[in-house]
């Protein structure tokens, strides 16, 4: 009875290998974190789903389920336009190392699911791996993904998709109208150049070397326009109101400083032709001295002195201005 009964729950997971699609086996570093595509068929899609640890049925332990809440160890997403569902698991430890089910819970009969194994090794120990499993580029341009791996093994390039269709390529061609070129000149890397992008290239990808998959999500969108947004806007705004209030009072000061150095030099100009017609300026004709002949020195001892006029003329006028006129007689020592 045990053997019918274990049986019985085995058959969903043998019968349900059409209708739900998932990688068979990853390598993850230790304290790393994975994330897992589950395919499923349309008729699915509004089951809940669930992720059961252990490589058997039977005794699997649930971990977590799109009706519940995510934790920090486990999250699941479901896209429900797809038809995928997500599996992610972080800080991955060498008790992580197990097969896991991606199931579908079918009410009143039994749950369908499909058995994955995920293997967490140490650093620099996995056997295949890239740099990111998010990937994303713009349409019309390309982007690029790196596929490291150990050994001798042929890599290949594939796409998955719903229903267990899968499209793979080893070198150059094209993935569903997606230009894919294949490098193999770095030992142990392999270099896939994804070109001439449109939004339908997005999807799920993954390395493989027939027994060992990487899943990578790819996600084309449109380049976003140059155009600044509200909050840009905004803060550009509020950057140029504080620019202007720190200029205007600048540019004031400015202004009156000029004004003040201009009246200044103004006054002092029209301050120094005044102050020169002011001041009078005194012309001194020559003084001479006149030495009496030798008749006179007889009766004068001393030599005369002549003091010619002194005008004081005011400077600026055409004509002679006599403020004084003051007239030095001879003055005869004796």
């Amino acid at each position: 009875m045990a053997i019918f009964v274990g049986i019985f729950l085995i058959l969903p997971g043998l019968t349900g290998i059409h209708s739900i699609s998932t990688v068979s086996y990853v390598t993850v570093e230790k304290g790393g974190s994975i994330s897992i595509p589950c395919f499923y068929e349309s008729k699915y899609t509004d089951n809940e789903k669930y992720l059961c640890k252990g490589c058997k049925w039977k005794i699997c332990s649930y971990e977590v389920k799109t009706n519940q809440y995510n934790s920090t160890k486990y999250l699941i997403s479901d896209d429900q336009n797809q038809g995928v569902v997500t599996w992610t698991i972080n800080d991955l430890t060498e008790e992580d190392t197990d097969c896991y089910w991606c199931v579908m819970e079918i009410n009143h009969r039994p749950d369908n699911g499909k058995c994955f194994n995920v293997r967490v090794t140490g650093k620099g120990d996995a056997t295949l791996y890239v740099d990111s499993q998010e990937v994303t580029g713009f349409i019309g341009d390309q982007i690029t993904i790196d596929c490291h791996y150990r050994g001798s093994k042929q890599i290949k390039w594939c796409r998955t998709g719903g229903e267990g269709h899968t499209s793979c390529i080893e070198d150059s061609g094209k993935i569903d109208e997606t230009k894919v070129t294949i490098n193999r000149n770095t030992p142990g890397v392999i270099t896939v150049t994804m070109s001439e992008l449109r939004e339908r290239s997005s999807g799920w990808y993954w390395c493989t070397d027939e027994d060992l998959q990487m899943p990578v999500h790819v996600t084309i969108k449109e380049r976003p326009t140059t155009k600044p947004t509200t909050e840009q806007t905004g803060t550009h705004s509020s950057s140029s109101s504080h620019l202007l209030s720190f200029i205007i009072p600048l540019c004031l000061l400015l202004l009156i400083v000029t004004v003040a150095v201009l009246t200044w030099f103004m006054l002092k100009r029209r301050k120094s032709p005044a102050t020169a017609e002011d001041e009078q300026t005194v012309t001194y004709s020559t003084v001479t001295h006149v030495r009496k002949t030798t008749a006179q020195i007889n009766t004068e001892d001393e030599a005369d002195v002549m003091y010619s006029t002194v005008f004081y003329i005011a400077q600026q006028n055409t004509h002679q201005v006599e403020d004084e006129n003051v007239t030095c007689s001879t003055v005869v020592h004796r």
